[in-house]
């Protein structure tokens, strides 16, 4: 099982380029875009923490809140009847009320 990089609680996102012959990579869940690359995971790793710690000490010099990462949680406050509503939804469609609502919002926010 494979953990993911992370720095400062950002996380890193990367993949192996054929083409540039490196790993490149960017900052998940976030607004904002950072990239980085590295020949080795060692350097990539370096390029990750540089590129985040640039990031945050940009944002503070102008004075900006830096982007948080998404958790790929939230609470949701809803009406009992509709708490309902969605678990017998979930259940006519054979999931949990979890897998049912990201499928529903999956097909709705994309």
């Amino acid at each position: 099982m494979s953990k993911p990089m992370t720095h400062k609680g950002y996380s890193a996102r990367i993949e192996y380029s054929d083409e540039d012959g490196c790993f490149v990579g960017r900052v998940a869940g976030i607004r904002d875009m950072i990239t980085f690359h590295g020949e080795s995971v060692q350097d990539v790793r370096q390029a990750f923490e540089e590129a985040v710690d640039f990031y945050l000490a940009s944002c503070s010099e102008r004075g900006e809140a830096p982007n948080k990462p998404f958790t790929g949680r939230f609470m949701v406050r809803i009406s009992p009847e509709l708490h309902s509503a969605i678990a017998m939804a979930a259940k006519r469609n054979h999931k949990s009320i979890n897998a049912w609502i990201a499928e529903t919002c999956s097909n709705h926010a994309a």
